[in-house]
């Protein structure tokens, strides 16, 4: 107890601790993702329950209210794309030696021209290069395998999926509590300026999710009304999955894109013309969401340059993986905030502005 007495030592344990801390955080990052995403949503569904409690409710039927409003939004959304991906699916099996003879007649005459290969797109073709490819014990190995590796990530998924609602409840009924005990552990000396950043981020935030919104609304417009124009039958819900997906960047344009190109297979006489229609519609909507709403009504809300908003999607991805790619950008207007004072700090030290000698 006497090293915590002497400010020098104060400042190494804490250091060390929170170097510690830190690691820690970093080596169990996959089992705190449902912890993680649990807290986003809390950040996000509080003030809806807040709006409830207002009006009578107790929290903690509020809470059950605002879960239950989010679940049946995720059903709902599910329940839009799994009745097209189904039929696209079925439609697939039925026209798939079609597809086939259309891929024989288009690309294998060009990749016989361009690059000197020989190939046979067709039924047969398929099944012997397979046995040729794969001996019974390989197909056994592969399939045990993937098995094993998907069984894992399966479960894993559906801990997740039974986890975050229970974190979120848990979450929600105290947070007010939760943010009382984490501003009482601040020491008093920075309890005011920690209070004020802390004031500072979630104003970022709260705009960070109000852009984030207006983003995913026009997408879906932009790619519903884009499709329909170009006759696909499909239009709506392929677009509202692409825009509603977008707040997980790459995710809600890549299924987005499998499923337009599938409708393009399936529904156009010429797949060609399909295929091109669908590469225009994408890449000019990856194009607005890149570089005109993202960076726009994302990223400058929170102050971020565009080259920043793509670096920290690049890097927290890097260290944490799918939750990190989710936190990006909050996690960076937050980081934003302390580097602010870090900047007037500096600016204001005796350090920068001692003139040269």
């Amino acid at each position: 107890m006497n090293l915590l007495k002497s400010d020098p030592n104060q400042t190494l344990i804490w250091a060390a601790i929170a170097v510690l801390a830190g690691y820690v955080v970093y080596q169990l990052a996959p089992v705190l993702t449902p912890f993680l995403s649990a807290a986003v949503l809390a950040y996000m569904l509080n003030p809806g329950v807040d709006a409830f409690c207002r009006r009578g409710v107790p929290r903690w039927a509020a809470t059950l209210l605002m879960i239950v409003l989010v679940l049946a939004m995720a059903v709902l959304l599910v329940l839009i794309i799994l009745p097209v991906l189904q039929q696209e699916v079925l439609h697939l099996q039925q026209k798939l030696p079609q597809l086939l003879g259309r891929l024989n007649q288009l690309v294998a005459p060009k990749l016989s021209q361009w690059f000197d290969l020989k190939t046979d797109f067709s039924a047969n073709a398929l099944r012997n290069l397979i046995s040729s490819q794969w001996t019974s014990e390989d197909i056994v190995t592969t399939v045990l395998q993937s098995i094993k590796v998907g069984g894992l990530a399966l479960a894993g998924w559906i801990a997740t999926l039974f986890l975050v609602p229970i974190v979120l409840f848990y979450l929600l009924i105290d947070w007010y509590p939760l943010l009382s005990r984490l501003e009482g552990a601040v020491p008093r000396r920075w309890h005011s300026q920690v209070v004020e950043m802390a004031a500072e981020i979630d104003g970022l935030l709260a705009q960070f999710l109000r852009g984030q919104l207006l983003v995913m609304i026009l997408l879906a417009a932009y790619y519903s009304v884009a499709l329909a124009i170009a006759g696909f039958d499909v239009a709506l819900p392929v677009g509202l999955f692409t825009g509603l997906l977008a707040f997980v960047p790459y995710l809600g344009f890549s299924v987005g894109l499998l499923l337009a190109v599938l409708a393009a297979l399936l529904q156009f006489t010429d797949a060609t013309t399909g295929l091109i229609i669908v590469g225009v519609i994408y890449g000019i909507g990856q194009l607005l969401e890149t570089y005109v709403f993202t960076p726009r009504l994302v990223g400058n809300r929170i102050g971020l340059h565009p080259l920043a908003v793509i670096f920290a999607l690049l890097a927290f991805g890097e260290l944490f993986g799918f939750a990190g790619v989710l936190l990006a950008l909050p996690a960076s207007a937050a980081l934003l905030v302390g580097l602010r004072r870090i900047k007037a700090m500096y600016l204001d030290s005796d350090w920068y502005r001692r003139p040269p000698t």
